[in-house]
């Protein structure tokens, strides 16, 4: 998910919409506060019909994109109403946002979104999927297939297990989703778990007191985003690298950098690791930052590109591994587990949905676990996942290697992720325990 998915960021790309005539918007404004009190119409749900039959037709209508979203934008008198799709999904645009006279309006999304038939079931996108949903009212015996493919959290409320098709258990799938796979629970048992290394993530503000990181964040810089509420994309990048229950390192600690990724500008991440190596230059080496995990992989599209590669270069010669999901450098790929297999074994997978053609490497991704942004214990069964989960993935393992041989160098690392890969129907597949064997006997 190279994409940042800052729903919430329509609101500040979107135009100031002026005044067309105050009585004119006050009615607009009273008819959608109406709507949006009785039910009439619902975040996540209302489609532009929905809505052009209680306001009307707007006086506009836009289309843009905003990172993997399509948006649509109503413009009325004094109102501007968002609409959002997923641009590589065949579903209807609905409601993700408002504002009034250029400021964002309340429209019910802190609310769980109570589906009125399966139908609605239609309309709901892979990635937030059935997120803080109440599907208690619906008799899905016979929707295992939408089930399937969308991601839920530990607020969807379901309906009772009669209700539900056979051997569906997303209590059991997201408890078991935690396992973050492929040996890494007996490697963890062994003492290999990060402990005594630092690694850094540079991604969007944090929900800082998350129970899966809070105490595994030594350091967090928001300079210049001080205001701005948590984002989705940094808790599980930050859960999966170092989450207490579900990391890769659960007993390494981080630096999170948050920094305004939408920008799409590599000069937040130039200064960002321009600080991490000023950071390393004022410690010993055993409390150096070792391996920096970003979630991108657009910098040769973005400005300043030749100085990102000059900083890139300057922290891999100081002995830094750095991960991103810039194929350029790691052609790798991503897999969702298969529900019911075993995560520990490599051939319990299938590509993952957001993946790269002819990877030399492929990451665990989809269909297990991760921290969410929306409370310190709420958690996500994420079907989808994406490079931008497999990057923390890899930034841990990092972690786990230079736990057990300080000393080997980052170009070393990449290179016994390959030769370690256990070749399955998908792909080489990575494989953590053949992985800190090799990097022992580096030594």
């Amino acid at each position: 998910m190279k994409s940042t998915f800052r729903w919430l960021g329509v609101f500040t790309l979107a135009g100031q919409i002026g005044l067309w005539g105050q009585a004119t918007g006050d009615t607009v404004r009273v008819k959608w506060d109406e709507a949006i009190a009785t039910g009439r119409i619902v975040y996540r749900l209302s489609e532009p019909k929905e809505i052009a039959a209680v306001l009307g037709e707007p006086q506009a209508r836009k289309e843009f994109k905003d990172g993997g979203m399509k948006i649509m934008e109503m413009s009325y008198p004094g109102l501007s109403i968002y609409l959002g799709k997923m641009a590589d999904q065949e579903i209807p645009f609905t409601l993700l946002g408002a504002e009034a006279d250029g400021k964002r309006i309340p429209i019910g999304e802190e609310k769980p979104i109570v589906l009125r038939s399966p139908d609605d079931l239609k309309k709901m996108d892979r990635f937030s999927g059935l997120a803080n949903v109440d599907l208690t009212r619906l008799d899905l015996r016979n929707q295992s297939q939408s089930l399937q493919s969308l991601s839920f959290d530990s607020r969807t409320r379901w309906p009772v297990s009669d209700k539900l098709p056979t051997g569906f258990q997303p209590d059991l799938l997201l408890e078991t989703g935690k396992n973050p796979g492929l040996g890494l629970g007996q490697l963890h048992r062994r003492g290999i778990d990060g402990r005594g290394i630092r690694l850094a993530i540079i991604d969007q503000p944090l929900l800082r007191d998350h129970r899966e990181y809070r105490d595994g964040i030594f350091h967090y810089d928001n300079t210049g985003l001080e205001k701005m509420e948590p984002q989705m994309h940094a808790s599980p990048v930050a859960s999966i690298a170092v989450g207490r229950t579900i990391g890769v390192a659960p007993a390494a600690s981080a630096a999170f950098f948050a920094v305004p990724m939408w920008e799409q500008d590599n000069r937040v991440y130039i200064d960002s690791l321009k600080k991490i190596l000023a950071m390393n230059a004022g410690r010993p080496a055993a409390e150096w930052i070792r391996a920096v995990s970003i979630s991108q992989g657009m910098f040769p599209e973005y400005p300043n590109f030749k100085e990102w590669q000059t900083v890139l270069a300057e922290a891999e010669a100081a002995g830094i591994f750095v991960v991103t999901c810039d194929i350029s450098i790691l052609r790798y790929g991503t897999l969702q587990r298969r529900e019911g297999a075993n995560p520990d074994d490599p051939h319990g997978y299938v590509r993952g949905y957001y993946s790269v053609d002819d990877a030399r490497l492929y990451v665990p991704a989809g269909n297990r676990t991760i921290a969410s942004h929306h409370g310190t214990a709420i958690y996500v069964y994420d079907r989808v996942g994406g490079m931008s989960w497999a990057a923390p993935y890899l930034a841990g393992l990092a972690a786990l290697a230079f736990q057990v041989n300080p000393e080997i160098k980052p170009k070393r690392l990449r290179e016994l992720f390959l030769e370690t890969a256990v070749p399955t129907d998908v792909g080489p597949v990575v494989s953590p325990r053949a992985f800190i064997a090799r990097v022992k006997k580096e030594k």
